[in-house]
Order: structure tokens, then sequence, then C-alpha cells
């Protein structure tokens, strides 16, 4: 075994769990609440003050024979100390993480890889100055042209897009603060790019395809997030080819039911949007898969209800095999894959694409992976 691929073994085996048990370290890290004003863009850089950040990119594509892909590609930062007591460049104060996923919707293979890094000679990092994250050799950053670039390979499957920002940045919940629990604190700065015309190029098993389609990126960041009795979530990003687009989300409780902090964000044609609570909308799994590799169950296919819309959506995995195992770098296992949107808005036919992420089904509540390190401790 390499000796960068041990650093990387010991890493996860030592400073994560320290990290998701809150080590006992004595820190403060700035908590997400009111007054802060998102900008742009300023605020797609990074926010080392708090504790959890990350850049979340997945997208629908396809190529000039319309042979279709899913891909994502996401980028975690995780503090571990606000100040290390070391001054050395090797001192751990950040934790970098990164996912690359793509589903290949032809052959219906699902090719994911992850890297777990510290800062150290510039393994990892993400610039507070302006917008650019990386892991290695993967990154993404804005370009002098406003254009975001993604770039990321892992042997045989890689991807370098070009996304333009299409339309301007949803904020969700209160002015981009979305409340994620009761106490206070338990809550992210929290904004998307929901629409952004993309193109560039995918490597699958050896060849390359010239693609085009529709991105969405989400960035979150703050301190504490879930609460004891709340074990995962299911989210959904979905594009409508009537030019809406519509983030849901539902916070699942260890007794069953939904969380009263579940909501999600509308955004018209028009571009005017819309805030969602959970009495605006439901859902409700239809059919589900069982993981051969993890043996998780997860709904595969929904049905969406928005009644004050008149919008009544199906939503589809796009095929069902698209979970991720993550043990050396978040060690959590959870799905996420892309999702084909049938439905009717009143009696006119509604279709679409988007991402679904499903969390909780496998291994240890999402509750207990974000506690810890909340506030002053």
């Amino acid at each position: 075994m390499p000796p960068w691929s041990r650093l990387r073994l010991l890493l996860a085996a030592v400073l994560i769990p320290c990290l998701l048990a809150g080590a006992g370290w004595a820190q403060t890290w700035r908590q997400a609440g009111p007054g802060y004003r998102l900008q742009f863009p300023r605020d797609h850089a990074s926010h080392p003050e708090y504790r959890i950040e990350w850049w979340y990119y997945t997208g629908n594509l396809a190529d000039s024979s319309s042979r279709r892909f899913g891909f994502q590609l996401t980028f975690f930062r995780a503090g571990v100390r606000t100040r290390p007591e070391n001054p050395s460049r090797w001192a751990v104060r950040d934790l970098f993480m990164a996912h690359l996923a793509l589903s290949d919707l032809q052959t219906g293979r699902f090719h994911f890889a992850e890297r777990l890094n510290r800062a150290g000679p510039g393994w990892a990092g993400a610039s507070t100055k302006t917008y650019r994250v990386w892991n290695e050799s993967w990154e993404a950053g804005l370009g002098g042209d406003g254009r975001h670039r993604l770039r990321a390979r892992d042997g045989d499957f890689g991807i370098d897009l070009e996304l333009e920002p299409g339309r301007r940045p949803l904020l969700h919940g209160q002015a981009g603060l979305s409340q994620k629990g009761a106490r206070e604190g338990n809550a992210s700065h929290y904004y998307s790019l929901t629409r952004m015309p993309t193109r560039g190029s995918i490597r699958v098993d050896g060849r390359e395809f010239e693609i085009s389609g529709l991105s969405w990126m989400d960035h979150e960041f703050g301190t504490s997030f879930l609460e004891p009795e709340q074990i995962g979530w299911d989210w959904f990003a979905l594009q409508l080819d009537s030019g809406e687009d519509l983030m849901l989300f539902q916070l699942r409780r260890s007794d069953g039911r939904r969380d009263p902090h579940s909501g999600g964000t509308l955004l018209d044609a028009s571009g005017q949007s819309r805030a969602l609570g959970l009495s605006d909308f439901t859902m409700e799994p239809v059919k589900t898969w069982q993981s051969p590799h993890s043996g998780a169950r997860y709904p595969i296919q929904w049905r969406l209800s928005l009644p004050g819309r008149k919008l009544r959506l199906t939503v589809t995995a796009a095929q069902p095999d698209q979970e991720l195992r993550t043990p050396r770098s978040t060690r959590v296992t959870y799905w996420e894959g892309a999702v084909v949107v049938t439905g009717t808005r009143g009696a006119d036919p509604v279709t679409g694409r988007g991402y679904l992420e499903m969390t909780g089904y496998s291994g240890r509540p999402m509750s207990d992976v974000f506690r810890g390190g909340s506030g002053d401790q």
C-alpha cells in the first residue's frame, strides 16, 4: 500500500471518529443564525469560521446521440480545531473530503470514488478569497468569465465540465438561513444555483463523451445541523421542463414522523421564489430497492404533491443502483442519483429531471454523524 494511502486510512480511522464524536476539544465555531447576508461571488468561497461546509454539484447530461449520464461531485470541509496549538502547516484544522459519482444510464453501471485529506502542503483546501476548492487533482472553482469549472477523475472515469451560472442564486429558508431543528444554531446558510447550462466531457470505461445538459449546485455552511431524533433525510432537486426548479427535503425522525423543519423552495419560470413549509407538500414512497452491497432498502420512486400549486409529481430513479459507500472519507452510506420526473399541474402534463439524495437508511443515524462541535464546548 502506498504511503499516502496509509495516511488516508490513518486519518479515517483516528481523526474522523474524533471529529464525529466532538472529541471533547474546547473550541468556538460560529453558528448559522439571522443577520448574515449572502453576497455573490463572495459566498461561493469558503467559510472556515463554521465547522461544516460543502459544495455539491449534480447534473443530468447527454451526448449528441442522446446517451445519458448523471454525475455528482461534492467537496466537504469538516472542522477539527478552530485554532490548532501546533502552528505547523501539518497541524489538522480541517479535514477535506470529496465524492465523485457517475451514472451511465445506458449500461446501468454506477461508478464512484472518494478522497480524504488534510491541507498539509497543498493536498486539499478551500480558498476564502476566491472560489476554489480542491482535493488533490479534483477541483471546482470560478473562472474569470463567471463560469464554474469542475475537474475530477478516478481510474477510468471522470468529468471535465464548464457550467454557466444560469439563474441568480436561490436562497433557501429565510434569506438563506435554513433552520434544521428547534435548537438555536441547528441551521445552515444555504443557497443553490438551480439551472446551470453545462458542457464538457465525461470519461467512462476508457471512452470520452462530449456532453451537454443542466446541473445544480448546492452550497451549505454551518456548525450544528441535526438533533438526536432526526435520523436522516430525503432531498430532491428537480428541474421541470416548464422552467420551474424545485428543492424539497424531509427530515425523518426516529418515531417515523416527518420533522416539522422539513421544507423547500419553488422557483417559477419567471424567477420568483416561494419558501415551502411542511404543510405545503407531501412525499409518499411508492417503490423500493434493496442494495445488494449494504442491505439498505431505499425508496426509488416517490409521489410528491404540492396542493397549493396543483402540482403532482412522480419521481423515479433513472437506475436503481446509485448507492455510495464511503468508508475512507465521510464513513456514510447513502443513495444519490439521477431521477426522471413525470406528473401533472392541474390537467396539464409535467416532465423533468433532477437528483435525489437519501441518507440514514444504512449505518448510524445522521444526527450521530453531525453531533459534536456545536458552538462553545
